[in-house]
């Protein structure tokens, strides 16, 4: 019993290993790279998922041109975001900010006012995709 166990663990482990590496079980001539992986969303509170018995995944690709924003905003489930294009700076109410470039990916802050800007030169464009609740929004307005 005590080597099937110790084998168990090494398998998981051996398995862990590659998936970090991002071998994971895809054949040799495909790559999977982690682009993100963490426990706390981007201004460091702990992702916190619903719970519900009606879940609802969004998937959404977001541009936002030279110069503008998104507008004073927060999202009530977690979300996840990848920066395909540009550089997007997002600003907290409490003043500090954090900037996320093409190939860059994070989470959204959950329960928090926040805006997104494009600062750059070019047009930011990013894909999101929120972990929600079947009809209840993913991002509700600043009143």
């Amino acid at each position: 019993m005590k080597q099937l166990a110790f084998l168990l663990s090494a398998l998981c482990l051996s398995v862990l290993a590659q998936a970090e590496e991002g071998k994971e079980v895809y054949k040799k001539e495909v790559t999977a790279t982690v682009v993100f992986k963490s426990g706390k969303t981007a201004n460091g509170q702990p992702i916190l998922y619903p719970t519900t018995d009606a879940p609802e995944a969004t998937m959404l690709h977001v541009e936002i041109p030279v110069g503008k924003e998104t507008g004073w905003h927060q999202h009530p489930v977690p979300g996840y975001a990848y920066i395909l294009n540009g550089a997007l700076t997002v600003y907290l109410k409490d003043g500090s900010s954090n900037t996320f470039r093409a190939g860059q990916g994070f989470a959204e802050v959950e329960n928090t006012l926040h805006n997104g800007k494009n600062e750059g030169n070019e047009p930011v464009k990013l894909v999101v995709v929120f972990t929600g609740i079947a009809g209840q929004p993913v991002t509700v307005k600043a009143q």
